[in-house]
């Protein structure tokens, strides 16, 4: 079975595959404290097995995480797209800005739009989550800017740790 990762263009950013490149920006992100809501500090194998981890996802399930990278300096900058491993209730879109010298401009919400819309526009789906840690305040503030709500019915993932479940506008109300 062959499969390609699509490639995502918005104003500012190029959103691909993993690639090897990346594993050193992605490395030096889940070593550092700004990892802990996803897990993290992790030691350089953490960083192999989540860039591995998307290429199989996108093999298995169709669809992903890409990398987000700047236009301008081919910088990768971070990860977004979705995510729906065994134990999820739902599909998750997620996203990750990997050095703080990279947050505040906006790249996030860019590329999670893209992302959102793709899912609804390629993929056909009528829904998306966010599984949000509840002190991780800097994503809930960008689920509520993409005009994300909690929605306390919602099923959770089966992880230890306590999630609150943003869901993303249907396609209608972004119309």
């Amino acid at each position: 079975m062959s499969f390609a990762v699509p490639i995502l263009e918005t104003e500012r950013l190029i959103m691909r595959a993993p690639e090897n490149g990346d594993l050193e920006a992605q490395a030096a992100f889940l070593a550092s404290d700004r990892s802990h809501f996803v897990g993290g500090p992790k030691p350089l194998g953490g960083a192999w097995h989540s860039l591995t981890f998307m290429l199989g996802h996108w093999h298995m399930r169709g669809f992903g995480m890409w990398i987000v990278t700047d236009k301008l300096t081919k910088a990768a900058v971070g990860k977004v797209g979705h995510y729906f491993p065994v134990g999820w209730a739902e599909r998750e879109l997620g996203w990750q800005i990997w050095d703080e010298k990279h947050e505040g401009k906006g790249y996030a919400y860019e590329a999670t739009i893209a992302a959102r819309n793709f899912a609804y526009q390629t993929l056909g789906w009528k829904t998306q989550v966010s599984y949000i840690v509840t002190e991780n305040t800097r994503s809930i503030a960008l689920a509520e800017r993409l005009g994300a709500a909690v929605d306390d019915n919602a099923d959770r993932p089966d992880i230890d740790t306590p999630v609150v479940v943003y869901r993303h506008p249907a396609v209608e109300a972004l119309s």
